[in-house]
């Protein structure tokens, strides 16, 4: 128990959660760029929600000690972790639905128009491909699949150690 007490305060931690992260992005570049499958707008999101959770473990490396930054690492690792797991759900529903109108895919992502990441940085945000079509499978599983195992695998370590956050930041 002495272990989990210490996770929170942790640059390794914390270093572990933004590598585990780095490298979905780096895969997910591989898959797009080297294998040639085209990301659909829920990709480009689930990209985004991996992005966050990489943002919140480089937020704890940089000062695992200090409360505000710990405090605000947690909070973007349980909403990037939550909101990548129901878009990864809300994915695989498009995948496996027999109803051909229950889903529309848009084309253009719908980023803040003062923050247009798909216009500024094309070749990561840019959704070229389509929502329904499974391109690629591992055991049975879509990259939806995959992708719903690993953000619920961030959202339930992040469960687990946010009461030893919670309780780092209200004993000092």
């Amino acid at each position: 128990m002495n272990w989990l007490n210490t996770l929170p305060t942790s640059r390794k931690a914390w270093g572990l959660l933004a590598l585990t992260a780095f490298l979905l992005e780096v895969t997910a570049l591989y898959f797009q760029y080297a294998m040639g499958l085209e990301p659909c707008i829920m990709c480009i999101y689930q990209r985004t929600a991996v992005l966050g959770v990489f943002a919140a473990g480089l937020i704890g490396f940089i000062s695992p000690s200090n409360g505000i930054f710990r405090g605000i690492g947690a909070a973007t690792w349980g909403v990037s972790s939550i909101w990548g797991y129901m878009l990864a759900k809300e994915h695989l529903n498009m995948q496996t639905t027999t109803d051909p109108f229950a889903f529309t895919c848009d084309i253009v992502p719908n980023f803040p128009e003062f923050m247009p990441l798909h216009e500024w940085i094309p070749a990561f945000f840019a959704a070229t491909g389509d929502c329904g079509s499974i391109d690629w499978q591992f055991v049975g599983l879509s990259m939806p699949g995959w992708m719903e195992v690993i953000f619920a695998l961030y959202a339930i370590s992040f469960l687990v150690i946010l009461p030893f956050i919670l309780w780092s930041l209200v004993k000092k």
